[in-house]
Parts: structure tokens; sequence; C-alpha cells
């Protein structure tokens, strides 16, 4: 049993939604890349195209997809003046509800809050994409 408050899930990874998700950013221009990471945790790591940040940033995401439908969906941006990050998560914990969201700059534990997540990756997919093309045009809007 993983213990409640690890970020993981009691269940297995799902490597079929993971190797969909992969397919569904693969070829976009807005990603670099898009890879399934064995290594340690499973989980996909997509890294986004350094053509849509402004001043030398980068920033990648990373999921981890369980076959209970919990998630953990973890962006992070570099940037020279540090990083900046945000997580939304569906997944047995003693700090939130299960469904919550680790606001940015710095995803942490103590601010996360409750939230709602749709219950398909699709779903929580957009959502994350959504979120992460405001964040992108907030950035441009401050360069």
């Amino acid at each position: 049993m993983v213990p409640t408050d690890d970020g993981a899930s009691p269940a297995p990874i799902d490597r079929s939604v993971l190797e969909r998700m992969r397919s569904r950013f693969a070829g976009r221009r807005m990603f670099e890349s898009a890879t399934i990471v064995e290594d340690g945790k499973r989980h996909l790591r997509v890294e986004l195209s350094d053509d849509y940040f402004p001043n030398e940033a980068s920033a990648r995401f990373e999921v981890r997809w369980y076959r209970n439908d919990d998630f953990n969906f973890h962006y992070q941006e570099e940037r020279p003046d540090g990083a900046w990050k945000c997580r939304w998560d569906r997944h047995p914990n003693a700090h939130n509800s299960r469904d919550h969201f680790h606001p940015p700059p710095a995803a942490s534990r103590i601010d996360a809050e409750n939230a709602r997540w749709p219950d398909d990756h699709r779903g929580v997919s957009r959502l994350v994409l959504d979120r992460i093309e405001e964040r992108l045009e907030t950035l441009w809007g401050q360069y």
C-alpha cells in the first residue's frame, strides 16, 4: 500500500493512458518532445517548445496517470530568476480532498486547494493545456 501523502496512488500506473497522451502531444508545434520515462516512477514527460516562451524560459510537464484515474500533472518553468510550478492532483492524501491543486509559484503542499477535475484523462489534459496557454498569454503580456 502506498502512503497517502506521497503524491502517489495505491493503483499501478496506466501505461496505455500515458501512451495515448504521448500520441496526442507528439508532433504538435507547442511541444518539443513527449516521452514515457521508465526510470524511477514511470511518467510521461512533455517538453514545451522554447519558441513559446519569452526571456530564456523553458517549461515541461510530467504526468502520472493511474489505473483508478488518480493522477499528477506537474507543470514547471525554468527561468533565469527561478522556477515557477503548479500541480493538478487526484490521489489520496492527508492535506486536502482527493482532487486538489497546488498553486504557483511553488506548488507547495501547504497552499494546496481543494478542486474538482474532469473524470477522464482527455478532460484533465484539456483543462491543464488551457491553463498553460493562459500562463503563456500572461508571460507574453509582461514581456
